[in-house]
């Protein structure tokens, strides 16, 4: 079994990530750190795993017997306090280290780390200590263009609508969060300044190095708690079934990424490790529907599956979700 340690595991990404792990067959849970939950029992916050484990949250760094007692570690933490956990504390470095904020996602702060989009960089995440997971609207928008990039097919500036559950918020209540104002209500937040924009603009280059075009990208918080559906066009002068064959080819040894051929809906997804994409022209554009669960391959779903491919193991491992259609 490989053990595995947890830092930060008191939010959404930490109990969906955990409940992934204890029904991994690969997987045993060493620790659960979490400051704030320290002698609590975790099925006591993540009211999911009740009957599930008997693990406690612990506030002990490094745990009993060093870290050298895992075999990798996930960083749950928020966004900023994964740089100053590893800058504290000395892992050893047969340790296998996979992030969940976006410390380590951008090249120049990257250091050793491999971004960890399974569909752009598997061959890297194998041979991987360090994985930067990807964040939940980029992998969406990603998947949606990689494609087009890779063929060298984007010749035109890209709009993208993208609206997400609640749960994309994090688990700490904030005036756009709790559910009186979110219920029954949308609004658009950070427009054209999204902080995943970078990490989206990086991979693209990374398969086609010329682009200069905008990527244009209005987000949406959602009245529903979890997925992720996305709306992009852009130019292009393949016909519907060119694109489609293009995705399908590009997407053939994907685990988890697939093309269909009907108008897809986010209960497809939800609760999955899925990406789900649709294409169809409208005169000269070319619009590209991406469906995912932002808890799982927007985040945890996604760990697991760097996780296994860092551990040689079967991709899908601890992932074969139903979704929840009804």
């Amino acid at each position: 079994m490989i053990k595995v340690g947890i830092i930060g595991g008191a939010g959404y990404t930490a109990g969906e990530l955990l409940r992934l792990l204890i029904n991994h067959p690969d997987v045993e849970i060493s620790f659960v750190h979490s400051s704030s939950n320290a002698g609590n029992k975790i099925s006591d916050v993540h009211g999911g795993l009740t009957g599930e484990t008997d693990l406690t949250f612990t506030d002990q760094t490094p745990p009993s017997g060093g870290w050298g007692v895992i075999d990798a570690l996930f960083l749950c933490s928020a966004h900023g306090d994964s740089r100053k956990f590893l800058e504290t504390y000395s892992i050893p470095p047969q340790v296998k280290i996979i992030d969940l904020s976006t410390d380590y996602r951008h090249k120049e702060t990257a250091g050793d780390f491999v971004y960890g989009l399974p569909e752009l960089n598997k061959a890297q995440i194998r041979e991987a200590n360090h994985v930067a997971n990807p964040g939940c609207f980029a992998t969406a928008i990603q998947l949606a263009l990689l494609p087009l990039a890779a063929s060298k097919k984007i010749v035109s500036e890209m709009h993208v609508h993208a609206i997400t559950g609640s749960t994309g918020a994090g688990v700490k209540p904030g005036a756009t969060t709790h559910f009186s104002w979110r219920d029954n209500n949308l609004s658009i937040y950070k427009p054209f300044e999204h902080q995943h924009l970078q990490e989206i603009r990086e991979s693209l280059h990374q398969l086609q190095p010329d682009l200069s075009k905008p990527l244009n990208f209005i987000p949406v918080r959602g009245n529903f708690s979890r997925g992720i559906f996305a709306s992009v066009y852009t130019d292009c002068n393949l016909s519907t079934e060119e694109a489609r064959s293009l995705y399908k080819e590009f997407y053939k040894e994907a685990a988890f990424t697939f093309v269909t051929d009907k108008n897809p809906d986010m209960k497809q997804v939800v609760n999955t490790n899925k990406c789900v994409l649709y294409l169809e022209k409208f005169g000269n554009k070319l619009l590209i529907i991406s469906a995912i669960d932002n808890l799982l391959k927007g985040a945890s779903g996604q760990a697991v599956q760097n996780f296994n491919l860092m551990f040689g193991l079967d991709e899908r491992a601890g992932l074969r979700l139903k979704a929840s259609g009804f």
